[in-house]
């Protein structure tokens, strides 16, 4: 799989994998973290000319999007219940979604932002156990509850170069 940054032409691809994941968590126990119209065509739009959404594309084709942001996170600032491990630069990963014909779209994400940064912060919705299962399993650690511009609460972790050198969690 190889990851670029998303062009104005790759919009109905993706909005076809959003609607292919929207329909997976209403599927799998998650109905309300999209819902059938987040994200909306403008929003993906205003990724695309900002620089911050990538597509992973397999043989060409697009199958995962993200959009990744180098920096301080305004979704990041506030943390509850928990704190983050440490304050240094990070990059954030926000609505990472594949089309679920190839497997790998999540790994190969972190894979990425792992090469640009030493740590990256996620979040989800308590409902989406797949991601929570995804974003532990590559060994991001639960920090504690972030608040989404809305105002929805999502379970924000962090994954640390270091922590996954030595094996240490605290």
């Amino acid at each position: 799989m190889e990851i670029r940054k998303a062009v104005p032409a790759d919009l109905d691809a993706i909005m076809d994998i959003y609607r292919s994941a929207q329909d997976f968590m209403i599927r799998t126990g998650n109905p309300t973290q999209w819902g059938r119209s987040y994200p909306t065509p403008a929003l993906l739009r205003a990724d695309i000319a900002e620089g911050t959404c990538r597509v992973i594309t397999h043989y060409g084709d697009v199958h995962g999007v993200f959009v990744l942001r180098f920096g301080d996170d305004p979704t990041y600032r506030v943390i509850e219940n928990g704190a983050w491990p440490d304050n240094e630069p990070y990059v954030a990963v926000h609505r990472i979604a594949g089309d679920g014909s190839v497997h790998g779209v999540f790994r190969a994400a972190a894979d990425y932002c792992a090469a640009l940064s030493d740590r990256i912060r996620v979040d989800t919705h308590a409902d989406n156990r797949v991601m929570q299962r995804k974003i532990e399993q590559y060994g991001f650690i639960k920090c504690g509850t972030i608040y989404t511009a809305d105002g929805s609460p999502r379970i924000a972790y962090q994954w640390t170069r270091e922590i996954q050198k030595t094996g240490a969690t605290e």
